[in-house]
């Protein structure tokens, strides 16, 4: 099961999601350091994020899973949306000195190939941030939120996965320590159980977010793909079940 653009919007514009977006947020900005002229990518449903972090970078791009579906972004301005294929992202060697990952990984088919794919669009030292649900965690066990949907990983299976694919993790956060209840009483008290949490369960938190670097004393074997699919610009909202993209294979070498 994966969330739809549609789902993930509808969830992000409920109390609830306006909860969860602070949080995460609050968990990323521990981790978030200004890089001067930054290029800057999200991949998955990155856009509250963006919006946040993107003021200061000289370039961001938000790219969306074909599958998850797209929107427009940003509102009012010239788009900088794509609908991609987390394997094959439509970007040069080294164009990259930071991707955020959100409502991502955790629904790839291939989580190996799409940090390595990740590993070659970024530049020399390029940061990888990484959100994803926590396998302990309360959220991951119910779907009447995005957190529920897709692969929760514990911290060590993320290390493993980031390592095979030559990033060293380097810092980590967590949030989401409130239960992800819609009760009005208990949303009403989720400052004191977000504060509560960070400080006596954190192992049992919502999502993990890590920063990681991209290592370079390692060698990548070359890859060939026998073919490669096209994906159609899309200009209006659509979801993943919707038909939000077209593919065609073409012959390549």
């Amino acid at each position: 099961m994966i969330s739809d653009i549609v789902d993930l919007k509808a969830f992000y514009a409920t109390l609830l999601g306006r909860f969860a977006e602070r949080s995460i947020s609050m968990a990323l900005s521990s981790l978030w350091t200004k890089l001067p002229e930054e290029r800057l990518m999200g991949l998955g449903y990155t856009l509250p994020w963006l919006d946040r972090f993107a003021a200061d970078a000289e370039r961001t791009f938000a790219f969306m899973p074909a599958r998850q579906g797209a929107v427009t972004w940003p509102p009012g301005k010239p788009s900088a949306t794509a609908i991609v294929l987390e394997d094959e992202l439509p970007l040069a060697d080294a164009a990259l000195d930071r991707v955020l990952l959100v409502h991502a990984l955790e629904h790839t088919e291939n989580p190996r190939q799409a940090l390595l794919e990740i590993w070659r669009v970024l530049a020399p030292g390029g940061r990888l941030v990484i959100v994803v649900p926590n396998r302990r965690g309360m959220w991951a066990r119910f779907e009447h939120t995005p957190f529920g949907t897709g692969r929760p990983y514990s911290r060590a299976q993320l290390v493993e996965l980031l390592r095979e694919a030559n990033f060293t993790p380097a810092r980590w956060a967590d949030a989401l320590h409130f239960p992800p209840a819609e009760r009005r009483w208990i949303m009403r008290l989720h400052r004191w159980l977000e504060h509560a949490g960070r400080r006596f369960w954190p192992l049992f938190a919502g999502v993990l977010v890590v920063e990681a670097e991209k290592r370079l004393y390692q060698g990548l074997p070359a890859m060939a793909r026998r073919s490669r699919r096209v994906l159609m610009p899309v200009f209006t909202p659509q979801g993943a079940t919707m038909g939000g993209w077209n593919g065609r294979k073409t012959t390549g070498g």
